[in-house]
């Protein structure tokens, strides 16, 4: 089964169907509101709404560790999630959708940004942080889609709320990112953690502030564009819905805490036992 994360401009899709009101409590507190059982097109799977149902919580305030868990728990095999982007270059323009491959944090350690710690001991690689064969099925059935759809770019995640400075986006231009964002970390990488394949898909909804020639938007423009972007988004989803084993043979698969605990499981603490299990399987 999949999971779905919404972000800003995808907390909800008109066209789902509500099959079930899920359980949010988690050992790491509450998911995010609107975690639900959904139904499109007769395809089943689970849905969270990334900064709550109605859009409650800063990047900064989001429980990533709880929404990945709450997914690990309910059986999800693999993660699509949607988030809206500022476009560091002009070849990707607002409407677009752009699929990175590598990200670069530049958050600022608000956030609870993984599993390890506390008696926990490993490490895990995110050298290939997003899961690159659900990538390459997705960039084969979305071809047919009328919008532009960019594959393998760099997104640097910033902490927010506040968006980049003039030199702040001149700098992530100079770091080789082709988009800006502020909530994909550490939701990756928790994804790692926990083995799960993940797919993000990031709609463009202006240009950064690097450039002078290009007018800045205003909210009302950036939330037409959203808009536009929300069927899109439901568009991919369902394309994404009809592809059967999209993560098969993903090596998020034989990663995480399964091969990166630098510790026997008999010396994990006890109060974490029963979750690291969950996150393992």
């Amino acid at each position: 089964m999949l999971g779905i994360i919404g972000g800003s401009g995808f907390e909800k899709f008109e066209d789902f169907e509500t099959v079930e009101i899920l359980n949010r409590e988690t050992p790491f507190g509450l998911a995010a509101s609107g975690f639900k059982k959904v139904r499109v097109e007769g395809k089943e799977f689970l849905f969270i709404s990334r900064h709550g149902e109605h859009h409650e919580h800063l990047p900064s305030e989001i429980n990533y560790r709880a929404n990945i868990f709450a997914f690990k728990k309910m059986g999800v095999k693999a993660i699509v999630s949607f988030s809206a982007v500022g476009s560091l270059q002009k070849e990707f323009a607002p409407g677009d959708c752009v699929v990175p491959f590598q990200y670069i944090d530049r958050t600022k350690s608000l956030r609870q940004h993984t599993f390890l710690g506390q008696g926990l001991i490993g490490h895990v690689s995110l050298a290939k942080p997003i899961c690159e064969v659900m990538a390459a099925h997705a960039q084969e059935s979305v071809q047919k889609l009328n919008f532009k759809t960019h594959f393998g770019q760099t997104y640097v995640c910033i902490e927010g709320p506040y968006f980049s400075t003039k030199a702040e986006s001149n700098f992530y231009r100079q770091m080789g990112a082709q988009i800006v964002g502020m909530s994909n970390f550490p939701e990756y990488a928790l994804a790692r953690e926990a083995g799960l394949p993940y797919l993000p898909c990031c709609f463009v909804t202006d240009y950064d502030c690097w450039d002078d020639s290009i007018p800045h938007v205003t909210v009302e423009e950036v939330i037409k564009v959203m808009r536009g972007n929300n069927a899109k988004a439901f568009a991919i989803l369902k394309t994404i819905l009809k592809l059967e084993n999209i993560a098969q043979e993903s090596l998020a698969y034989n990663g995480g805490l399964k091969t990166g605990l630098f510790m026997p499981m008999e010396a994990i603490p006890k109060d974490k036992k029963s979750w690291v299990e969950i996150l393992m399987k």
